[in-house]
């Protein structure tokens, strides 16, 4: 074939390419070489038929060529200077390209080959990129001077010793993965910190001995441990005990660097040596659970290894409160709790809050590249309302998930880091078992996290030298790897080996240290040197929990306004700037606003939920409502933002009521329910005097983040004693529009309720909302409130309420029959919730039934039994009772609310349910089925007979 066949074939391989395909022209020569098997063989071939340059054989890449005139432009001088003595050397010029071609290969590609698996030191990948062959580079070379380009070095050197700092800085304990990044500004921080230290360590005498300390009392908490409590899971360290002074260099340096709080999230692995030996926690105390003394709270408690812990500690710039977040078992869910908390404290310190409040979420590796809610965690990154301008990720990584293989099936990515890449985020890859280097590059990833606000991760790379837990046998599935652990000395007595060897300290130093910190075990006193009592820090943003722990959900509570207030209020919010076009219809829903506000129209809900949120920002209560479209709403109601209909901008009313009022922040969330969620309880934990509001987009979407729900906002007090007020707004209502998004799952909750853990509330009308959201903040009482929001009520014409529906009453928990039926005459008591009940109340009086009553029961849990009593005594005749749902008979309230009715009724009432028939989906996907099915429960609740 000549080269004409080979061109032809190249272009008959992909025909779509035109005038605008030189990029992807490129790419594809880029790729050919680098690698010439990564593209189609017919374009293989054509680039192979392509005449050779100057004689030289293959061309260079354009991004090599780029990289010379970088490195150009930042060392011109040198270049002028290398070619200043006459005629040009053309085969030398040739191979400074390629020189800088190796240099850029060592950046890109050098943590390939760097030695950072304790496991494997000695064997490190070979990259082929990172030899002379591949830049046509030769032994003869390695004494001949060329410019360093934009190295942090001598503008000239020897390629010799150009690859000694290469090696040095990219291949030795640290790999650094950074040259994915988008900014040259960071990329070339990173290489300044790096390369002018050839990434090699410096600390002076008491620094390392500090370090050797650190590992010490890490290694010396778990060998006690493994002797007294033989056989208890503790999730040991063991392996990955550098992890201790790494934690401890970043919150002293964070402090010398101006934090003041720094929060950590971690799952179970290491957390007992975390909370002793970074915390302070008291061994004895530590020690006490082990052996089951627990103080009896009344609570459920939860097992040692997911409790939290705060604490002060001193550092050079100031003292620094550390807290570690509780953590069930379900691992990475704690990091976007962790980054709400870390927001909220940020939040209250204003612009320069992420100066002072410092995230720091610790990875399992298989965790981090196997649960999407790191994904969805790390996209918030750099989001408007999630941002906590830059996270300090660290993976613990023992290269095995329990028993599945780090290198086959745990992931399909080379390093379990490579989700970092998603979002610009540079990877530090340290060997655990080279403490300097570990606390070497903490200092500096810290510095980068300060100084670009942005996300950063470290890849402690170490080992697990037990299994999963302490009972666990390893070998049986991983021989070959717990054969080469069970060989290794610890991290502690490498460490202390080599500052013998360096004159740091003799062996009886050494003996003195491990002495020392079994002697503090013993006496069970804390074993961190710079911890602080309560009582020499003082909070300057304090937040007082206190108030909430007795409180009760039924305790009493004014929550009605005056008409001057709905007026004043209501004006503010149709407010609209001069010159600013709304949407046509948005116009008249603010139109229709401003009469509501004057009592001329009946209230709708997006009106009534605007005031309950102007009146509590104007009362003192600060607002955060977040979702996937909460500005505006999913069913077009709410409007919070208004859009400017030719520029964009934006005009929140609720922002604008008063100069100094509190703030009112709503957004619109990225695509996330678990993550979403997650930060919102973080946040809703932190700050009791913020009403913190999670809008699903479907009730159903809550599905998504169900261990949110379960292991957080349902059971965090019982297991933790962690008061929250997060209120969860879930579209809910069967509309015949089929199984998805009809129903937000009622079940799933009221099975969850227990203890007076959560509020259920399906509130039927505006007004009950608007009492509802204020009552959740004007009580003593912080719990977490679920609300079943309607759909279809939103805009029904009986939805609406009267100015005397916020002036004269509050939320009623139970709404009694509003029809003037006489109270002997009612037989029969129908009891419901939400949308269902318009369609009870229309067909019940167009059966003229006077002798049915229908209640609405508006919060389902708690139960509110001292008004359902109070109903019952209304209806003294009253001889059938039925609950009547929208939802199928396994679904929804009733075998949740069964029990309670059962028990207000007396067990010789007769109780019945009306519903759609017991289903594995939560509806019908055909609108006359779903018609027909809401006709016959609406029947059989009232007692009619439909007509054959």
């Amino acid at each position: 074939m000549n080269k004409g066949d080979g061109q032809a074939a190249a272009w008959n391989a992909d025909t779509q390419l035109d005038g605008n395909s030189v990029i992807y022209l490129e790419e594809m020569y880029e790729r050919y070489l680098e690698e010439p098997d990564s593209v189609p063989a017919s374009w293989q071939q054509y680039f192979d038929e392509l005449p050779q340059v100057n004689g030289h054989g293959r061309d260079a890449r354009h991004s090599q060529v780029k990289d010379y005139f970088r490195a150009y432009a930042a060392k011109p001088q040198a270049f002028v200077a290398a070619s200043s003595g006459g005629s040009v050397d053309l085969e030398h010029e040739r191979k400074q390209v390629k020189v800088l071609q190796l240099i850029n290969a060592y950046r890109v590609q050098g943590h390939f080959h760097a030695r950072t698996n304790p496991l494997d030191e000695n064997a490190p990948r070979f990259v082929k990129e990172l030899t002379l062959e591949y830049h046509s580079l030769t032994e003869q070379d390695l004494d001949v001077a060329f410019n360093t380009g934009s190295l942090f070095t001598a503008d000239q050197m020897k390629l010799r010793d150009i690859i000694s700092l290469l090696e040095a800085t990219y291949c030795g304990s640290i790999g650094a993965q950074y040259m994915h990044t988008t900014s040259t500004e960071q990329k070339r921080w990173i290489q300044q910190r790096l390369e002018s230290i050839r990434a090699t360590p410096s600390f002076n005498k008491e620094e390392k001995i500090d370090i050797l300390d650190r590992l010490t009392v890490a290694e010396g908490l778990e060998r006690y441990l493994h002797t007294n409590y033989v056989g208890q899971k503790r999730f040991s360290l063991e392996g990955g005990e550098s992890l201790i002074p790494m934690l401890n260099s970043m919150i002293l340096h964070a402090g010398k660097k101006g934090a003041v709080e720094m929060v950590i999230g971690m799952a179970h692995r290491g957390r007992l040596n975390v909370l002793v030996n970074i915390l302070g926690k008291s061994p004895a105390m530590l020690f006490s659970e082990f052996e089951g003394k627990y103080a009896d709270t009344g609570r459920t408690g939860d097992v040692k290894y997911h409790m939290g812990y705060a604490s002060d500690l001193k550092t050079e710039g100031g003292p620094v409160h550390v807290a570690m977040a509780f953590n069930p078992s379900h691992l990475e869910i704690v990091g976007p709790v962790v980054e709400g908390a870390v927001r909220a404290r940020q939040d209250r310190w204003a612009e320069n809050g992420y100066e002072k409040i410092v995230p720091v979420v610790l990875h399992g590796d298989a965790a981090f590249a196997g649960q999407g809610v790191n994904m969805e965690m790390m996209q918030m990154a750099d989001t408007r309302g999630y941002r906590t301008h830059g996270t300090m990720h660290i993976v613990i990584n023992n290269q095995v998930g329990f028993t599945t293989s780090a290198s086959i099936d745990a992931r399909s990515t080379y390093y379990c880091t490579d989700i970092a890449k998603m979002v610009d985020s540079p990877v530090f890859h340290v060997n655990g078992d080279d403490p300097e280097a570990v606390v070497m590059v903490t200092q500096l990833a810290l510095d980068y996290r300060n100084h670009f606000k942005k996300d950063v991760v470290i890849d402690l790379v170490c080992y697990r030298r037990h299994g999963h837990n302490e009972a666990d046998e390893p070998s049986a599935t991983q021989p070959v790897m717990y054969r080469k652990i069970r060989s290794l000395p610890t991290t502690r007595e490498r460490y202390a080996q080599k500052l013998a060897a360096e004159g740091i300290i003799t062996e009886e130093d050494a003996k003195m240290l491990v002495q020392r910190c079994r002697q503090q075990l013993t006496d069970g006193i804390p074993t961190v040197p710079h911890l602080l009592g309560k009582d020499e820090v003082q909070n300057p943003h304090p937040v007082n929990w206190k108030r909430y722990v007795d409180g009760s959900w039924d305790m009493p509570v004014d929550t009605t306004i005056d008409e001057e207030t709905i007026q004043r209020l209501g004006e503010k919010l149709t407010i609209v700037p001069e010159g600013f076009k709304l949407n046509s219809r948005v116009a008249r829903i603010v139109t229709d606003r401003k009469r509501m506000a004057a009592g001329e129209q009946p209230m709708d809900w997006g009106f009534c939920e605007n005031l309950a949120y102007a009146t509590l920002v104007e009362e003192g209560f600060p607002i955060r409502l977040s979702g996937e479209d909460c500005g505006r709403g999913t069913f077009f109601h709410r409007h919070a933002v208004f859009h400017e209909q030719e520029t964009g901008e934006t005009y929140v009313p609720l922002k604008n009521l008063s100069p100094a009022q509190l703030p009112f922040v709503v957004i619109d969330s990225l695509l996330s329910e678990e993550a979403v969620l997650g930060f919102e309880y973080g946040y809703a934990t932190t700050e009791a005097n913020t009403l913190t509001i999670w809008e699903a987009q479907f009730g159903d979407f809550a599905n998504c983040a169900q261990v949110v729900i379960d292991q957080f906002i349902s059971s965090g007090e019982q297991k933790w004693g962690r008061l929250c007020g997060l209120v969860m707004l879930l579209p809910h209502g069967f509309e015949g529009q089929g199984p998805e998004h009809s129903s937000a799952r009622l079940e799933r909750y009221l099975q969850l309720c227990a203890q007076n853990n959560m509020q259920v509330c399906v509130p039927s009308t505006p007004a009950q909302a608007f009492h509802m959201l204020r009552r959740q903040m004007l009580r003593d009482y912080r719990t977490p409130l679920i609300v079943m929001t309607p759909k279809s009520l939103l805009r029904h014409p009986m939805a609406v309420n009267t100015l005397e529906d916020l002036t004269e009453r509050g939320f009623q928990n139970i709404i009694s029959e509003i029809d003037p039926l006489e109270a002997e005459k009612v037989t029969r008591l129908v009891m419901c919730s939400g949308k269902v009940y318009y369609d009870l109340l229309e067909a019940r009086r167009k059966a003229a039934l006077e002798h049915v009553a229908i209640v609405r029961i508006e919060q389902l849990y708690p139960f509110p039994e001292v008004d359902m009593c109070t109903i019952l005594r209304h209806y003294p005749n009253a001889e059938e009772h039925v609950w009547c749902q929208e939802e199928p008979l396994n679904q929804g309230a009733w075998l949740s609310i069964q029990p309670s009715l059962r028990a207000v009724l007396g067990s010789m009432a007769h109780l019945e349910v009306a519903s759609r028939p017991a289903s594995a989906s939560p509806a019908v996907g055909s609108s006359k089925v779903h018609a027909a099915q809401q006709q016959a429960l609406v029947n059989a609740a009232l007692g009619i007979i439909a007509e054959s």
